[in-house]
């Protein structure tokens, strides 16, 4: 099957899935063509399956900002057609599934090809930034028009009802895990770099954004450091950063806090910590709690967005109020309580993200593009 992929380039978790789901289908023998405005971040080698095909905007000093949509649809129409595309799967509703929406009617009408547009959902393209008045009649046009909507968590799908005039079903797809990369990987020289024999490792990752809380995480763990030896490792960077330094300083905690910036082998990294805090606002999904639960390492987050999909509360970690920083410090030291109901938690981690192993979630688009596919 020939399969066109639209998505974002950057590290984000939407281009992120987009474009290792692509290296996948190239990998089970399907041809899978990448359309984006720079190569995505993931897309690290090529096959003789995969094909990138650049977006270029060109400027003219009419436009104060680059019509990147228009380049975008012109980019499709070529693609489809010159690679005899059977399906066009977009990743984010903006402006992707508009784009791809406007080629799709072109290809139809002056053309006479019929290709069919999936549009993923992944979170903040609905509950952000699709929610702007300004967008949302044509997001609500763009996925009513497309031959099929998934989402990425049922919390997702049912934001999306709430917030969009929608008349189609939305299948809830979630996103899946490498499970042969992500796993423990024992490394003691590596974990002694951290933290002293006996002391245990708190760890949190993210685009350090105000919606990730991450002033939650370091309270909860100058609580937990009154009871328990711990180093905290801060792994990920952005606006935040420089308050979180700052507030560290204030509690006096900042030899036990590690930043580390951003960081590519976050499976070599997550292996040396012990429990994964994830206190955000909102979360369409958690694909970093995920990635920690692979990794043998249990979690406490909240309870909004896909979180609770995502994790078992009292089995593979816990689940608390958003900012209720008393209770996750209680859920932490309840897992640090012992060593053996660590193991326990670890082993329990492990085991629930078995259930976002590739060969579980990649076959359920594949089905999909097989259902949409004109014979």
């Amino acid at each position: 099957m020939n399969i066109g992929i639209v998505c974002y380039p950057t590290f984000g978790g939407s281009g992120v899935v987009a474009t290792e789901l692509g290296k996948l289908l190239a990998i089970a023998g399907h041809s899978v063509h990448f359309i984006s405005y720079d190569q995505p971040a993931r897309l690290d080698y090529f096959s003789q399956n995969l094909f990138y095909h650049e977006v270029t905007v060109s400027t003219y000093p009419l436009f104060q900002y680059p019509p990147y949509e228009l380049a975008l649809t012109g980019k499709i129409v070529e693609v489809v057609q010159n690679a005899k595309l059977d399906v066009l799967h977009v990743h984010y509703a903006i402006p992707h599934a508009a784009a791809a929406i406007m080629a799709k009617n072109i290809l139809r009408d002056i053309n006479g090809i019929a290709i069919p547009v999936i549009t993923t959902l992944h979170g903040t393209d609905i509950t952000l930034v699709g929610k702007d008045p300004n967008y949302e009649g044509v997001v609500s046009y763009s996925l009513n028009q497309s031959n099929a909507v998934t989402a990425v968590s049922a919390s997702l799908r049912d934001d999306t009802y709430k917030y969009f005039k929608i008349n189609k079903a939305i299948e809830v797809i979630p996103n899946f895990i490498d499970l042969d990369k992500y796993s423990r990987q024992t490394n003691l020289t590596y974990r002694n770099a951290f933290a002293s024999d006996g002391e245990l490792i708190l760890m949190h990752t993210s685009n350090f954004r105000k919606v990730k809380r991450i002033e939650d995480v370091i309270h909860i763990f100058n609580a937990v450091l009154q009871t328990k030896a711990c180093k905290l490792i801060l792994v990920g960077d952005g606006p935040e950063r420089r308050s979180i330094e700052l507030l560290c300083a204030k509690l006096n905690i900042t030899k036990q806090v590690v930043f580390m910036g951003k960081q590519d082998a976050i499976e070599k990294i997550l292996s040396i910590a012990d429990v994964f805090i994830m206190p955000s606002e909102t979360e369409s999904f958690g694909l970093a709690a995920l990635e920690a639960m692979a990794c043998g390492v249990p979690v406490v987050c909240t309870n909004t967005g896909g979180l609770p999909e995502l994790n078992i509360h009292g089995y593979s970690g816990f689940i608390a109020n958003v900012g209720d920083t008393d209770a996750m410090t209680g859920y932490v030291l309840t897992i640090l309580e012992s060593d053996a109901s660590l193991d326990q938690f670890r082993a329990n981690a492990r085991q629930n993200s078995l259930k976002f192993g590739i060969e579980k979630i990649v076959p359920q688009y594949e089905s999909l593009y097989n259902a949409l596919v004109i014979p």
